[in-house]
């Protein structure tokens, strides 16, 4: 991994991650999460629901974009000052989830970058957002 410092960055600057969700990932991110609602983990309850089947937690899907953000763009140093999330769409087990994070500002005395977050399956969005964070500046 290497970082994207500060004043390398540049407006429209993206980098994107793809990952595809297994149940596996759903039970180990609701283990370490502690949210174990049932529309994640119980077929028969999931069922029930307007989504008919088991879905990720949507705070898995917006784990993907902080991934992004901390090894590839700005990468390793990068400091999560505010994350806002949009939830879209339902992700469900076997999904393939492409996260893209574009850069559209950079302050660059107070180190800061804004960058819009997107999670699509499909081509469609299932999380869109953006992020405010401090990148990293090369070392003096």
């Amino acid at each position: 991994m290497k970082s994207v410092y500060l004043d390398e960055l540049s407006l429209g600057q993206s980098a994107e991650m793809v990952r595809t969700v297994h149940e596996a990932d759903i039970v180990m991110f609701a283990e370490v999460s502690g949210d174990n609602n049932p529309v994640h983990l119980d077929e028969a309850y999931a069922a029930q629901t307007p989504f008919k089947t088991r879905i990720a937690h949507g705070m898995l899907s917006a784990a993907y974009i902080s991934a992004v953000i901390g090894t590839q763009l700005p990468g390793p140093g990068t400091i999560y000052m505010q994350q806002a999330l949009r939830f879209k769409r339902p992700v469900k087990i076997g999904d393939e989830v492409t996260t893209k994070a574009v850069v559209t500002a950079i302050d660059l005395e107070k180190g800061r970058v804004t960058i819009e977050t997107v999670c699509y399956v499909g081509g469609k969005p299932v999380i869109e957002g953006e992020a405010l964070v401090m990148a990293p500046r090369k070392p003096e």
